[in-house]
């Protein structure tokens, strides 16, 4: 046999196999695109999503603090995400609603109540699902004063916009997490509505779609509360 022949063979066995391959791949996308869908998303993928939870759970420490930067190391803030930030909104009249469903207690708080409680500052990196970070400098109040109020035995917590446009559930162990803040400046200004004035969440824990802007309400609950972000298809955790 030649070598000119044997190649023409080689490379037909070659394209057969990438045809096969090919094949395969459309054949898997299409058995896994018409299985069950849980919350979202095809149901093995459900089950993916749920074990890097799991382990993202275990390695979960509240002794772990993200790593902090020097101020010099601050950008310019950038906008991304804008769902539950209604055009319409009018800061004079927000409140923060506190709900506990674990003790039957609701609070309503203002941002100078807010203001009040013990004030931190940290600068930390926010990471996006995207694939992008940058470095901020946030102040504000631990979440873990909230938890201490109402929400003790709680197990989870939700959050969700004014107008209920957006809205994250967090574990209770990154809710009192000491590096989890209720924000009411960013990089040594107040909040702009942008980037959800008056209060947001920065908790750098966490991917940044767990960091809601312009929270409304926060709810303690036993329940594992929805997730704007998981019920269409990502982990519902989002650790780091």
């Amino acid at each position: 046999m030649t070598d000119e022949k044997a190649m023409r063979i080689r490379s037909r066995r070659s394209f057969l196999k990438a045809g096969v391959a090919a094949l395969g791949g459309v054949g898997s996308f299409h058995w896994l695109r018409t299985r069950r869908h849980d919350d979202g998303v095809p149901w093995p993928l459900r089950r993916v999503l749920e074990t890097n939870e799991q382990l993202a759970r275990e390695y979960f420490s509240a002794s772990h603090l993200a790593p902090t930067f020097p101020e010099s190391m601050v950008s310019p803030p950038r906008e991304n995400g804008g769902e539950g930030l209604s055009r319409d909104f009018d800061i004079r009249s927000w409140t923060l609603k506190v709900v506990s469903s674990v003790h039957s207690r609701r609070l309503e708080l203002t941002l100078d109540d807010i203001k009040r409680l013990p004030r931190v500052e940290m600068v930390t990196e926010l990471h996006c699902i995207e694939g992008w970070s940058q470095v901020v400098h946030w102040t504000g109040a631990r979440l873990s004063n909230l938890v201490a109020e109402a929400g003790s035995d709680a197990r989870y917590v939700g959050m969700e916009t004014p107008d209920g446009g957006y809205y994250v559930g967090l574990d209770i162990a990154s809710a009192v997490h000491p590096q989890t803040l209720l924000c009411y400046e960013m990089n040594g200004r107040e909040l702009t509505p942008e980037h959800g004035a008056p209060l947001r969440l920065a908790t750098p824990v966490k991917y940044g779609i767990k960091n809601i802007k312009r929270i409304g309400t926060v709810h303690f609950t036993n329940t594992r509360p929805p997730d704007f972000w998981a019920e269409r298809g990502h982990d519902w955790y989002a650790g780091l």
